[in-house]
């Protein structure tokens, strides 16, 4: 689906797949959960020729979804959704001029109506979160058979996540791993990390006794320490040194009490 897709690859799984639902296509007809329903009116946004071609042939043959349109690229992907009102865009990601992640964007702010689910090769972090935050209520490699293509039709038609396995897998490890330590600090005004330490501890409420132990220096340096620090900031006591600790970031407020 992108100028790095393997097309050819990319069509003979489309085939394949085909192939394998076209008996549950005239199985099932229209009839889709027992009732009959208006058929899913879809565009496809791909910029290879041959696997555009290969999905729109699967589409057609699926129970419940009707090809409107097709688009070699995002922009055409927008127009085609600002003429004819699709239900869904089955959207690649990597395309030249508009890519799918700006399309995606732009069809959801613009043309709320139409959901977009994301086809395409690549479900690795870069890809999937930039698209999903850009509206896409579904995301498919390039591997789902015709049957996940239809249920994500239908799940993001209904107001539910149209995702492969693999990429609520994904999703759930992104949410189980912990979360990055917060960058330090940088010190203003030129203080020193050694001061920045000392003003740490004077926000945690130690004397300079304490701080000097805590530290492993002596008490003489540690008044060293607070007279430069006091000297770069302007500041005038420890009640300053506080309230300036916590304003530049360099102390966290504490959290609420547990009871």
């Amino acid at each position: 689906m992108s100028g790095t897709d393997p097309g050819a690859g990319g069509a003979d799984r489309v085939a394949d797949a085909a192939g394998s639902q076209a008996g549950a296509a005239d199985a099932a007809g229209t009839q889709r959960g027992g009732a009959e329903r208006r058929d899913a009116r879809v565009v496809v946004a791909d910029d290879q020729t041959v696997v555009r071609e290969g999905i729109v042939m699967l589409l057609g043959l699926l129970p419940g979804i009707e090809v409107v349109g097709a688009a070699g690229d995002g922009d055409e992907a927008v127009a085609l959704v600002a003429q004819l009102a699709p239900d869904v865009v089955l959207m690649d990601l990597r395309m030249p001029r508009c890519d799918g992640v700006e399309a995606t964007r732009r069809i959801r702010s613009e043309y709320p109506g139409t959901q977009v689910v994301i086809l395409t090769t690549y479900a690795d972090d870069e890809s999937l979160f930039p698209a999903l935050k850009a509206g896409a209520r579904g995301y498919l490699t390039k591997d789902a058979g015709g049957d996940e293509i239809v249920r994500a039709v239908e799940d993001v038609l209904s107001g539910d996540a149209g995702l492969s396995p693999k990429i609520q897998r994904r999703l759930l490890e992104r949410l189980s791993e912990p979360a990055p330590a917060p960058a330090p600090v940088e010190p203003p005004d030129g203080i020193t990390t050694r001061e920045a330490e000392v003003l740490r501890l004077i926000a945690e409420g130690l004397t300079n006794q304490e701080i000097a132990r805590a530290l492993h220096v002596s008490t003489a340096t540690v008044k060293t320490h607070i007279n430069n620090l006091f000297a770069k900031t302007g500041l005038k006591d420890r009640a300053q040194a506080v309230r300036y600790a916590y304003r530049h970031g360099l102390v966290q407020p504490p959290g609420p009490a547990i009871t």
